[in-house]
């Protein structure tokens, strides 16, 4: 991953300031980023179905249910 010089100078900032490690507050930026923009997949399955409107499928009774 790569950071601006202005990025790294903020966070050794923090990481002096709270005593933690860089890891530490980059995971908590992240963690705190991902909790504002939860991800959403219905997106992502709106825009894809029926793509394969053709697509065969086995039946289920010819799974291998070992």
């Amino acid at each position: 991953m790569y950071l601006t010089d202005l990025q790294r100078r903020q966070i050794d900032a923090i990481v002096e300031h709270d005593g933690v490690t860089m890891a530490v507050v980059i995971r908590t930026a992240l963690d705190e980023y991902l909790e504002a923009h939860p991800a959403d997949a219905e997106p992502a399955l709106a825009s894809t179905f029926g793509a394969l409107p053709g697509i065969e499928a086995p039946d289920r009774d010819e799974w291998d249910r070992g």
